[in-house]
């Protein structure tokens, strides 16, 4: 029976505690076109010459002014907004991903460090993970029974549905674009198992026994005990396909498919509530390179003689342990955010941190089935191109983790700054220190206060932020004149990022105006093919805060090839940081970088401190 993707903006909830105030969620506004135009000037003025901006101007100007394009491209879309619980959300899930044809990884599944483990062998390895399962399987019950507090922003509810889609789903891949499934506990034969990875074989694993409760710590420990049994050596890596770029994968996966042994096995991974995937090694250098390291194994896997074979990318969620303590996850992004993501890892970390009761065995435990592939010639081959392109791809990472102890967001707060805007506005220093010239940066807004909400773009670069990145460098400025600059530009940023939380941003509104041109069959407007346009969202700097409890910190690959992915955990005391780049670019070093970032904040909390004094 074929399986109907449900469209986003059709999905139906419950209104339970998890869902109960899901229905009296706004819809996402379409903010008006000459405030959008206005705003996306003043993001592009640091970013373009005189000329440039002047002819920007114009086109602009043109474009608000003409009834037949954006004046009428606007209308068509409020239309759309009067339609759908979200006229984005669709458009989004397709334009941001299923319709991405680079790797997922790397170029769009991030991976997450999580706090190194105290245990450095196998049965450490396999107690941490029937524990981590349990974790996940306890935070998959606050789901399912829809008891999960719902989350708040500055007193604001939020959108729970990506939530509703972290477990058991799935992307499936195309020739031309791709789908993504999903099993929800609500519907008909949900699924009870998860699948284990190890030397690149795959197992399915029933985590649930025939009373419908989880199995107890210690049967999910002997469970996995006989997975690494019947798994001593490595197979065929069917799982680096997943690796591929988006057609060629789909092109294999056609051929793969066809296979009924290898579909069946194709149907338990992606109904799977999650996967598992027991790493071997990496090589960890010194104490100061291990989160490096750590970041990129959960980021690809390293390679294809480490452990990029041993995942499947287009699985959302695949929790990554290795035996020596490191451990994380990678998540396919299109079905959701870090902080859903980063709220689950909390929990399954508070779960094994609090060493819970051991429960009775549950009855009815199954043994693991083995996946089983049947791979001809030709498919062979695929996996060896597959491996050569992952390797690639790998060696062109340049991965940098790091802990800065100086301070962390206590210290923005103490200054009455906000601390995302202090972070971001050091991240705008740093580049500037290295590159002499700013750059056009994405950071990721929530609009999940709407129904349906995914992000908007935080234009962090501003005038006030090049002003004073500018003035950092300029001695005769004194220690008062840059704190003040300083204070302006986190205040540009601070009244930015709440534009895009309330859906009043550029970038999602500008999307939609081209989508509306193109769904209607008109030209897309000159403005909106205009160089500053594209020079405004080659973002040569991709960030992200995804704020954890605990000592985890998100990474990802730069999007684009002389740029940077910089994600950052903000904590009491600390600030983590992951900063990527490619070796590929010349123009670009995570090192280098990181060291600039490093002086920039311990820089811009001197000049704050001097200039109190300074007033004293």
């Amino acid at each position: 029976m074929a399986r109907k993707v449900i469209p986003v903006s059709n999905l139906k909830l419950p209104q339970t505690r998890m869902f109960a105030v899901q229905h009296l969620l706004p819809r996402l506004p379409v903010p008006s076109l000459q405030q959008t135009l206005d705003n996306f000037l003043l993001t592009v003025k640091p970013l373009l010459t005189e000329e440039e901006y002047l002819n920007t101007q114009k086109l602009a100007e043109e474009f608000g002014r003409s009834r037949a394009t954006g004046q009428k491209l606007q209308e068509l879309l409020q239309e759309r907004a009067q339609k759908l619980d979200s006229w984005l959300a669709d458009w989004w899930l397709h334009a941001a991903y299923l319709d991405f044809r680079s790797p997922v990884v790397v170029h769009s599944s991030p991976g997450i460090v999580f706090p190194v483990q105290d245990y450095h062998d196998e049965q450490g390895q396999l107690r941490f993970a029937a524990r981590l399962i349990c974790g996940a399987l306890d935070f998959k019950q606050m789901i399912d029974s829809e008891m999960l507090e719902v989350d708040m922003l500055g007193g604001q509810p939020l959108c729970m549905t990506q939530y509703y889609k972290i477990l058991s789903s799935c992307r499936i891949p195309g020739v031309k674009d791709d789908k993504i499934v999903c099993y929800p506990p609500d519907k008909p034969n949900p699924p009870k198992h998860i699948v284990v990875a190890h030397n690149n074989h795959f197992f399915a694993l029933d985590v649930y026994g025939s009373n419908g409760k989880p199995l107890s710590i210690d049967q999910l420990h002997k469970q996995l005990l006989r997975i690494m049994e019947h798994s001593e050596h490595p197979t065929p890596r069917v799982g680096i396909l997943t690796t591929g770029h988006r057609n060629d994968w789909g092109r294999v996966y056609k051929k793969l498919a066809k296979d009924k042994t290898n579909k069946a096995s194709l149907d338990e991974i992606q109904r799977s509530i999650f996967i598992l995937c027991l790493d071997k090694p990496l090589e960890h250098g010194t104490p100061d390179t291990r989160v490096s390291i750590v970041a990129n194994q959960v980021n690809h896997g390293g390679g294809s003689q480490w452990n990029s074979g041993n995942r499947w990318f287009d699985k959302t969620l695949q929790f990554i342990v290795g035996n020596d303590g490191s451990c994380g996850l990678n998540y396919e992004h299109s079905p959701a955010e870090g902080p859903p993501i980063a709220t689950l890892i909390d929990h399954c970390m508070d779960y094994i941190k609090k060493h819970p009761k051991e429960k009775s065995p549950v009855p009815g435990m199954t043994e693991p089935r083995k996946l089983k592939f049947s791979l001809s010639e030709d498919l062979l081959q695929d996996i060896d191109k597959a491996s050569d392109r992952m390797d690639e791809l790998v060696e062109d990472v340049d991965m940098m983790a790091f802990y800065f102890s100086e301070f962390g967001k206590e210290f923005a707060k103490s200054q009455k700054l906000s601390p995302d805007a202090f972070i971001q506005i050091a991240i705008q220093l740093a580049y500037y220190g290295v590159h002499k010239e700013p750059c056009a940066t994405y950071e990721s807004a929530s609009t999940r206060r709407f129904q349906l909400g995914r992000t908007e773009t935080i234009r962090s670069c501003s005038i006030a932020s090049h002003e004073f990145a500018k003035a950092m460098h300029d001695e005769t400025k004194s220690s008062r004149e840059k704190a003040d600059l300083l204070r302006k530009a986190v205040l540009a940023h601070r009244q930015y990022t709440n534009d895009a939380i309330n859906g009043q941003g550029v970038d999602r509104h500008l999307l939609g105006l081209k989508l509306t041109a193109v769904e209607n069959g008109m030209n897309v407007p000159e403005f909106l093919m205009d160089t500053a346009v594209t020079t405004s969202t080659h973002f040569k700097l991709s960030t992200s805060q995804v704020s954890a409890k605990c000592e985890a910190v998100l990474c990802f690959g730069p999007v684009v090839p002389d740029g940077y992915g910089i994600c950052y955990n903000p904590q009491a005391s600390q600030i983590i940081f992951a900063i990527s780049a490619s070796y590929s670019s010349p123009e670009t070093d995570a090192k280098t970088l990181a060291d600039s970032l490093r002086k920039s904040l311990t820089d811009m909390r001197d000049i704050l401190l001097q200039s109190s004094q300074a007033k004293l």
